[in-house]
């Protein structure tokens, strides 16, 4: 009776332990809010950017106009230092959605600036086309595309 008593002290003990560390392990509630975003696309008119938090990152969102987006595609990827086809970029051509982070030095951006009617990037000077491709400027890369999915009329980043 004691050896068994004993057996089962210890495993009421161990499952105590192991239900404790993965209680703390979890995400917390201030994490699990921050892990997706939602914006109503209704909200924003053609041709404009709207800029969110995420994750503690900017989030460029733009209603791209029909001209913008011919734009986008003309450019002659070969010549780009990042080559990527703007259709690989987006998921709607109506709707450019990326992380506002320069991919220098990690600086934030300006909309609607730049040699390209993109974005700029005035801490070193990184021009940005209308995809969020580096097309100027010390950047390697092109601007982040987070994860993102179109819900009825809402985008849902994350």
């Amino acid at each position: 009776m004691l050896i068994g008593t004993t057996g089962l002290l210890s495993a009421a003990g161990a499952q105590a332990t192991v239900s404790d560390f993965l209680a703390n392990m979890s995400a917390s509630a201030d994490v699990l809010a921050l892990a997706k975003a939602e914006v109503e696309l209704a909200s924003i008119p053609e041709g404009k950017n709207v800029t969110i938090k995420w994750r503690g990152k900017p989030v460029f969102i733009r209603h791209r106009t029909q001209e913008e987006i011919a734009e986008a595609n003309t450019v002659n990827v070969k010549d780009l230092r990042d080559p990527e086809q703007d259709s690989d970029r987006v998921k709607n051509p109506e709707w450019l959605v990326m992380l506002g982070v320069c991919t220098h030095l990690g600086c934030v951006p300006i909309g609607e600036a730049g040699d390209f009617g993109g974005w700029y990037c005035p801490c070193h000077g990184s021009h940005y086309d209308i995809s969020g491709r580096i097309r100027q400027g010390p950047a390697p890369l092109n601007l982040e595309i987070p994860e993102y999915n179109f819900q009825d009329d809402k985008l849902i980043i994350g």
